[in-house]
């Protein structure tokens, strides 16, 4: 199963974590050393040898939990009963049900594969910051342009990402750039066009939904 991560406050000294094997594990971690973890995908924790924990929301765990289940318990059923069938009518070779069927299996394991070791890799982030006039993982950012064009994006983790959503990769240039970032803060990503600045303009956060 996924980790479950609690985000420091800025007086605490540790970033607590759930109890493994009857051993409890806390980092010497603050909310900025959080927030340069999240903004460099492939560093190490600060004081800690192993790689960066990949982050996701919650809504975005029960997504991934949500498309496993329905892939193995009804999808993969479904597709294996007519395959079955296909195979029952003869010839496999010259049967288009039969290989389209397979080929469909071996996609579903793939993904169920993936899936099943995405989930264990991942640390979800299951609560708000205590300071939430910064950008952390999770905010809901709003950024003016130059031009006084705005845009709002949702910082999330890279399995969440989608732009018709308004969420933004926090592997991405432009969410890395605004992590720990406050009001009127001017930030500058690199774009295809060069140099571009925009500023902070709104911050807020959601509490995570108690829906399972």
């Amino acid at each position: 199963m996924g980790r479950h991560l609690l985000l420091a406050s800025p007086s605490s000294t540790a970033l607590a974590l759930p109890r493994f094997y009857g051993v409890f594990y806390a980092l010497p971690i603050s909310d900025f050393q959080l927030a340069e973890d999240v903004a460099r995908p492939m560093t190490q924790v600060p004081g800690n040898g192993g790689p960066r924990p990949k982050y996701i929301t919650p809504e975005g765990e029960r997504a991934l939990r949500d498309e496993l289940q329905y892939l193995w318990k009804l999808k993969r059923p479904e597709v294996t009963q007519a395959v079955r069938e296909a195979a029952a009518l003869g010839d496999r070779s010259e049967n288009a049900e039969y290989i389209y069927g397979k080929k469909q299996l071996r996609e579903i394991d793939r993904r169920v594969r993936f899936l099943s070791k995405r989930l264990d890799e991942l640390t979800v982030v299951d609560r708000l910051p205590d300071d939430r006039d910064k950008v952390f993982f999770g905010a809901w950012v709003t950024v003016e342009d130059e031009d006084g064009d705005e845009q709002t994006y949702r910082l999330v983790g890279a399995d969440e990402f989608d732009l018709n959503k308004g969420y933004l990769s926090i592997n991405s240039p432009l969410a890395r750039a605004l992590i720990g970032k406050r009001l009127d803060d001017e930030v500058s990503v690199r774009t295809p066009e060069g140099w571009k600045s925009v500023f902070v303009v709104g911050i807020r956060y959601e509490a995570p939904s108690d829906d399972k």
